[in-house]
This record gives structure tokens, sequence and C-alpha cells, in this order.
């Protein structure tokens, strides 16, 4: 009936894992649970989640070396038994006890692909992860009237639902470079197959908000992935914000100015980023300066 497909790489799933094994055991359907390790180096993980070999229908496995995001998420499919797949990303929580069912009345109607939605605990975390939540809050957890209006662009691989055969067809790509662009290609070509998903309200919590600092390194080098796929021309330049809008900058030739912007006031928007206040326009600018520095430069 359904596999769950877990990654995880330094993260205590264990969790995850039982309250997903909970919910989809009270549903007496068949189902199997299955979790890989991208090759974890914190031991105190690895035990905790070896636990999960305990559970009925679970498995744990570690991998001998790390194969990155998307290749473990297409080994992860590989492997899997039954006709409907599962993804759920290793830092996420189903926040009700409808989750799997939701998900199974979704089967009945037949459709390919469904993504459930994202959300975030509604407490402030600590002041150095205030980008990170503040971004996920505004730009990802979104309800599904807005999810609808760009139904690609607004799906994200960490909670999603899809036939087998379909994915199939529609995999992970294993040849770019692990830059944090895998999803957006694998949207990119669903969109192409033509294949529709179906947006509804079945949330999970993203709980592994790292801090602000990190996340400002994340999503510069998904930038740079950005510019890798369309430079491989494996995705349209319009498909994705940042690029469609640097496009335009460069038709009308101001991009050369902004580039001269002096390092005091990079610095100050660095400095507001990593406040308590972060403003999500600041850190869009900060992005595409990187991007054109980074073009300029490569």
């Amino acid at each position: 009936m359904i596999s769950i497909l877990i990654p995880t790489y330094n993260y205590d799933i264990f969790p995850l894992a039982k309250k997903v094994h909970d919910l989809v055991s009270s549903q007496k359907i068949d189902f199997e649970i299955i979790c890989i390790d991208d090759c974890s180096s914190n031991l105190e993980f690895i035990k905790k989640n070896e636990q999960i070999n305990t559970l009925e229908n679970s498995t744990y496995q570690i991998l001998k070396k790390n194969i990155g995001r998307s290749s473990i998420r297409n080994l992860l499919a590989e492997k899997a038994n039954f006709n409907w797949l599962l993804f759920l990303d290793a830092d996420t929580m189903p926040i009700n006890n409808n989750f799997i069912l939701n998900y199974l009345k979704v089967i009945s109607k037949n459709y390919e692909i469904v993504y459930g939605g994202i959300q975030y605990l509604p407490h402030r975390p600590h002041k150095s992860q205030l980008l990170r939540w503040h971004y996920g809050n505004i730009r990802e957890a979104l309800p599904v009237d807005e999810r609808l209006k760009k139904p690609y662009l607004s799906f994200l691989t960490l909670n999603f639902l899809i036939k087998k055969s379909v994915f199939d067809k529609v995999k992970f790509n294993e040849s770019i470079p692990n830059l944090r662009h895998e999803d957006t290609l694998f949207s990119f070509e669903l969109k192409k197959a033509e294949v529709s998903i179906l947006h509804i309200d079945n949330a999970v919590y993203h709980l592994g908000i790292e801090s602000s600092q990190e996340f400002l390194k994340k999503s510069l080098e998904s930038v740079e992935g950005a510019l890798y796929l369309r430079n491989n021309q494996l995705i349209e330049t319009d498909y994705i914000k940042i690029l469609s809008f640097y496009e335009r900058l460069k038709k009308l030739k101001i991009n050369k100015a902004l580039m001269l912007l002096p390092k005091g006031i990079l610095y100050q928007i660095e400095k507001n980023l990593l406040s308590e206040q972060p403003s999500l326009k600041l850190f869009d600018f900060y992005r595409l300066h990187y991007l054109m520095r980074f073009e300029r430069n490569a």
C-alpha cells in the first residue's frame, strides 16, 4: 500500500519514525518504513536511530559513504516495495493524528503526487535562529490557497506523497552538485512532464531550524546552485525568481551599478540579517548582490 521513506544525516529520527509508525499502524493497511542514514558521524544519533529496527515493518540502514540528498532519495524509492511513496525529511514531525489518514483519502481519489505543506512551531526560537524561522513562516508555511497560485514553485520535498510509477519517470537528478536546489529541479521536471500536484492541508512541523549564520551560508550556496542549473540548461531562467529578476536588471543595465555597493553597507545588511529583526527584503537583496559577484568571478 504505502512506503514511508525517511533520509537522515546526523539527526535523531526515531521520534519521527515512531510517530509515523503509530499513525500508520492504526490504519490497518500494508506499510513499510524505510530509513537510510547518509553515513552519519554522530554515534549518539546512530544509536538512537537503531531503535527503528525494533518497530514492525521498519528498517534503519547506514550507508558506508555519503551520497548526497538527491541520491539517497532515489535509493529510498528503489528499495520501496509498495505503489505509493511518502517522503518525509528527518527534521519534520506530523502535526495531527490524521496525518496518514489524510494522505490515504487522497490515494483513493487516484491523484499522482500530493504535497501536504509545512508549518513552524508558533513560539519564537532563540534569537540566533530568527532569520530561518522568519523566512520559513513567510515564504514556506503557505496555506493551500496561496500554494495553488504557484503549485510547482510552492512544492517542497520534505512532505509529499507520490505514485512509485511517477517517481520512476521523474527522479531526483544525481548529477548536479549538492547545492540545495535539487527540490527546485525536481518540481521543474514534474512541470515539464505535466504531472499535476495536488496541494492539501496536511502539514508537518519543520523542527530543524539552523542558526541565522548557517542559513545565510546555505542561502548563498543555493544561489550558486541556481546559477549552475541555468548555466547547464537544466532549468529555465524565469523558473527561479532571483534569476529572473537578475536578468531584468541586466536588461536595464543597472546591475553594474549595484556591484559598486560599499562594503560598509553590505556589513550593515549582514548585521540586520543576523539580528532579532531580520528583513527579508534585505535578505533578497543580499543574495542578489552575491549572485552578481559570483557570476562575475566565475
